[in-house]
């Protein structure tokens, strides 16, 4: 039986990719600017390939320019630097995304250091790691920014609150980290070597979890009333040789116990789009010195 208040981050994505619209139909009537997002993928990942196809179709169904690259599995790191650079060149272009992982030729450091910093809407560029961890402004991570909107929504103030990131990937993490500080959270970041994973996991009002092991968080890891953010995303056999997505929590066994949680599917995976969306927008504003919508 389901307690937890389900946060509907897909209902929440919705909303966001609808303002990110409003704004970019203000900002082609008022100074003429369509932002633009490129995408890149290397290779034909099966998941990489339909996850840069949502990219490009909500692009296009927020009235953005959305341009596509798609390259050979066997391209070199010389030819994917050069796109780049000509896509740093490319004044129409405001955001670039290129999707990762890269094939083993390819050195995925050296080509997010190569990204304009300006354009990097991913937000994985050390420039913007460092100002994210300085209190700076710059591109936030996806994934981290829409956990912390969907917290927001459902908590409110988190200020004081004891947070738990179970994950120190640089992707989520560590940026996630990063922002529940700077909302005056005390935060703990856990991982593989933590001793007595459980008890630092249930002392948490807010429990980020980001390790990639399906269901690996159990009920018993939970804090009564605490709130569950899910980042994880697995496929596991189910009946019949079907295949079905679960998170690093265990749904049945959390929701009895946490005053709220997110699902998989449903829940933080629709928000990483949205907010990539919004980076763009953003990301367009500033390079054109125009105030920034709220978002």
């Amino acid at each position: 039986m389901t307690d937890a208040k389900i946060i509907d981050g897909k209902a929440f994505a919705e909303g966001l990719r609808l303002r990110v619209a409003d704004s970019v139909a203000t900002l082609k009537n008022t100074h003429g600017l369509t932002p633009g997002l490129a995408v890149v993928l290397v290779g034909e990942d099966p998941a990489s390939q339909v996850y840069t196809r949502n990219k490009a179709r909500q692009t296009s169904e927020a009235g953005m320019k959305s341009f596509e690259h798609k390259l050979d599995v066997e391209t070199s790191q010389s030819d994917l630097l050069a796109l780049i650079s000509q896509l740093n060149r490319d004044a129409a272009v405001n955001g670039i995304l290129v999707q990762l992982p890269l094939p083993s030729q390819i050195d995925s450091q050296a080509v997010i250091a190569a990204i304009d910093p300006a354009k990097d809407v991913d937000g994985f560029h050390v420039v913007n790691s460092g100002l994210l961890a300085t209190g700076g402004d710059g591109m936030v991570p996806c994934t981290p920014l829409g956990c912390l909107m969907l917290l927001k929504d459902t908590l409110g103030d988190l200020a004081g609150l004891d947070a738990v990131i179970v994950g120190r990937s640089n992707i989520v993490g560590k940026p996630m980290a990063a922002l529940l500080v700077g909302e005056s959270c005390t935060v703990t970041i856990a991982h593989s070597r933590t001793r007595d994973l459980l008890a630092v996991c249930a002392r948490a009002d807010i429990l980020v979890a980001a390790v990639g092991r399906p269901e690996m968080i159990g009920g018993s890891w939970i804090k009564p009333g605490a709130t569950v953010i899910d980042v994880g995303i697995n496929r596991i056999d189910a009946d019949e040789g079907r295949a079905k997505l679960v998170g690093d929590v265990n749904f049945y066994e959390a929701s009895a116990v946490a005053g709220a949680i997110t699902p998989v599917p449903g829940g933080v995976g629709p928000m990483t789009i949205a907010c990539l969306l919004r980076n763009t927008v953003i990301a367009a504003c500033r390079q054109n010195e125009i105030a920034a919508p709220a978002l």
